[in-house]
């Protein structure tokens, strides 16, 4: 990976919400967003066409998998099966929520399993064996992945180390430090009556409960969709009016309830997996409505160019890398958790890879400053899916890793050539 991703243009990211915004209708920024309904399936459309084409492809190939796996296998989408995907899919779905900013940047972290699986084997340790309360063994656990990522950082910040070469460091160096942790014993077994344990295995919402949160959640987005369209009116700029924003919150009440009303009619939805999905938004928001999120993105887009503009380069990168190990700590504590236990495995085999096929088969581009925070959600979706399908079909395991990676590839050419048609429309 490069530290520097070539852009055809220096933009400040901030620049929009610092500087005075005129009211003029000819304004670029107010012809690009139209208003009502049409104009969002057209703003869509004319995005696609650029070759935008955003989460579209692993949604479409998500439901390609769904109907050729529920078609060979009648359990696959059957409650019950799509309740245990989700919770197999809260784990790495979290460490692939960091592997997705750093790919933002234009890095790479490798170590992202090794990290994972010695925080599998710190919270076993303090647990079990030195009795510390759970509240402590977690915060300890956590913040043993933010040092680890602060170390990353400081090491690329200052010495410019590829964070290829140090994340590989570090995936050599906390896998014989976790097993060191872990000792002469190797497997340390949680107690199943342990309340980290039972969040992961036997904590589901209530139906009722699931639809108050779902519920809730169009209720905050319809408010924030109101308030922005305000304040957009106040500047003088288009607004997309409440006809489109009532209709974006009834796709959205739609986008939930169905998907909850059918896993309600197995154990319903998983607490930990609920923390996924709240970890997932509450990045999304950060990227897209703040000045760090935008920096982040400016800095993934143009490193020189971000560094004029008056970005702190170097605390961008220190975050993002303490963000992503912080994650994959707390993957680890969520594997921990389900398995009951932590072994000289964990964090082990291919979480690494699939965390990383995971960012990048949702959407996330590779060469830095395009993706989603959303694209974790989906990309984990995607190999749990072909995991699980696989499964059930009962094909050897040699298969799935064949599927997935002719998966992480086509992801991979769609990428290159959706750049390739934005960057001749920016031509043109």
């Amino acid at each position: 990976m490069s530290t520097t991703t070539p852009q055809n243009h220096d933009v400040d990211p901030t620049a929009s919400t610092n500087a005075a915004v005129p009211a003029d209708r000819s304004d670029e920024r107010l012809v690009a967003r139209r208003s009502g309904v049409g104009g969002t399936v057209a703003e869509a459309w004319d995005r696609i066409r650029s070759g935008d084409l955003g989460s579209l492809p692993v949604v479409v190939g998500l439901v390609i998998i769904w109907a050729v796996f529920g078609s060979l296998n009648d359990a696959f989408l059957s409650p019950r099966n799509l309740v245990n995907l989700t919770v197999q899919s809260a784990a790495i779905g979290t460490i692939a929520i960091g592997i997705v900013l750093v790919l933002l940047l234009g890095e790479i972290d490798l170590s992202v399993g090794s990290v994972s699986g010695l925080a599998s084997a710190i919270l076993a340790v303090t647990l079990v064996n030195r009795g510390w309360p759970l509240a402590l063994a977690l915060v300890a656990t956590i913040l043993v992945g933010t040092l680890i990522g602060l170390v990353y950082g400081a090491l690329f910040t200052r010495f410019g180390v590829p964070s290829f070469v140090i994340t590989l460091a570090g995936l050599l160096a906390f896998q014989g430090l976790q097993l060191f942790v872990l000792g002469k014993e190797g497997t340390i077994n949680l107690d199943f009556d342990s309340p980290v344990v039972q969040f992961a295995q036997k904590s589901f919402l209530t139906p009722v409960v699931s639809y108050l949160v779902a519920l809730a959640a169009v209720l905050a987005y319809l408010i924030a969709r109101v308030v922005s369209d305000r304040r957009r009116a106040a500047a003088g700029l288009s607004t997309e009016g409440l006809a489109g924003t009532l209709v974006r919150a009834a796709l959205l009440a739609l986008l939930l309830l169905a998907p909850l009303w059918y896993l309600n009619r197995g154990r319903g939805l998983s607490v930990m997996f609920l923390v996924f999905l709240a970890l997932v938004v509450v990045m999304d928001v950060a990227l897209r409505r703040t000045r760090w999120g935008r920096s982040v993105m400016a800095v993934g887009g143009n490193v020189e160019a971000a560094r004029r503009a008056g970005i702190k380069v170097r605390a961008i990168y220190l975050s993002v890398f303490a963000l992503c190990s912080t994650f994959a700590a707390l993957g680890g504590i969520f594997a921990a958790a389900r398995l009951a236990a932590a072994n000289q495995s964990s964090g082990a085999a291919d979480t690494n890879l699939n965390a990383i096929a995971a960012a990048v088969i949702g959407g996330t581009s590779l060469f830095g400053g395009r993706g989603s925070a959303w694209s974790a959600l989906l990309g984990i979706l995607v190999i749990t899916s072909i995991s699980s399908g696989l499964n059930l079909l009962d094909l050897d395991s040699s298969i799935r890793y064949m599927v997935t990676g002719a998966v992480l590839l086509l992801a991979v050419i769609i990428d290159s050539v959706s750049r390739r048609t934005r960057a001749a429309a920016g031509r043109a």
